[in-house]
């Protein structure tokens, strides 16, 4: 069995286009190095990250946006809990999503950002890192498009105005006996189109494999962890893989400390139609693939599975 590729992003794109492809059609991840995030915007969003987890819980907490589903601004410890799992996860997150100008077409559907007052310089960065996610997103979708034989900009309309979202996210610490190897996060998959994470050199990140092995995502330092979410495997009628995984603490000392990343959610655009391109469905089986449906419609549908809508 190959491993999960581990590809440079200032390389041409045909030239990785396959074995990325390889990747996610295999294990629903890899592995991107040259991503083009500014290695000091990296180390300035994940100070400003950690002064805002420090806070005071009554200031995190006015931050807090009941029935908003989460999307914007703060969710507390015990909100969130991945689908058909028993307990919530061990974690608080803040959430960045896209700022609209005024009058947008999504706007009804895309709320507006909440931004802490007690972090100066956090909007500002934070839109920057927003900013180059995306970019680095649409270089990694430009490599799926080729390995799929399509034109390379096949997906540029598809997530113009994408309902994506920057996650800041803080595993508290644990203690007692039982901190080493607990479940920080359980077993799900993602929503969305892909999701590109900050943050996963440290050991925890795990993924399920077709043999029902747990396997350790291992991270070059200041790479990103690409995985194929749920819309994209709905998509490709599951040619690319929208793969369960879990973050469990590690063994020895780091699993008594805070556990701090950046997950950016890459999604289409809420009006987009998710429906299976006409290469992935098996000429054997041609109705065997799921009905259409919009991106916004499938969103809600799953966060409500989560307890997050």
């Amino acid at each position: 069995m190959s491993d999960i590729a581990i590809v440079s992003l200032a390389r041409p794109l045909p030239d990785v286009a396959s074995e990325l492809g390889r990747s996610f059609e295999e294990y629903g991840f890899g592995v991107v190095r040259d991503h083009g995030i500014p290695a000091e915007l990296i180390r300035r969003a994940e100070e400003m990250s950690r002064a805002f987890f420090a806070l005071p819980e009554e200031v995190k907490r006015s931050y807090h946006l009941p029935g908003k589903g989460g999307a914007r601004g703060y969710t507390p410890f015990g909100t969130e809990r991945a689908k058909d799992a028993a307990v919530h996860d061990l974690k608080e997150f803040w959430h960045v999503g896209r700022s609209l100008p005024e009058g947008h077409a999504f706007s009804a559907v895309m709320a507006p950002n909440v931004w802490p007052e007690e972090i100066p310089g956090f909007r500002a960065t934070f839109e920057a890192l927003y900013a180059a996610f995306e970019t680095a997103g649409a270089r990694v979708l430009e490599a799926v498009a080729l390995h799929l034989g399509l034109p390379q900009d096949w997906f540029a309309d598809t997530v113009r105005d994408g309902n994506s979202v920057m996650r800041l996210l803080h595993y508290p610490p644990l203690d007692g006996a039982d901190a080493e190897g607990a479940i920080r996060a359980a077993a799900h998959g993602d929503i969305n189109t892909i999701t590109l994470l900050l943050g996963a050199e440290e050991a925890g990140l795990e993924l399920l494999t077709t043999a029902g092995e747990w396997k350790a995502v291992d991270v070059p330092e200041g790479a990103l962890v690409i995985n194929i979410g749920d819309m994209l495997d709905r998509l490709t009628n599951g040619r690319l893989r929208s793969t369960t995984h879990r973050v469990v603490n590690p063994r020895g000392e780091a699993a008594y400390r805070s556990r701090y990343s950046m997950p950016f959610f890459l999604h289409f655009r809420p009006d987009f139609v998710i429906e299976t391109l006409p290469s992935c469905i098996d000429p054997a089986h041609p109705d065997d693939h799921p009905a259409p449906i919009s991106s916004h419609e499938f969103l809600q549908q799953r966060l409500r599975e989560i307890n997050l809508a």
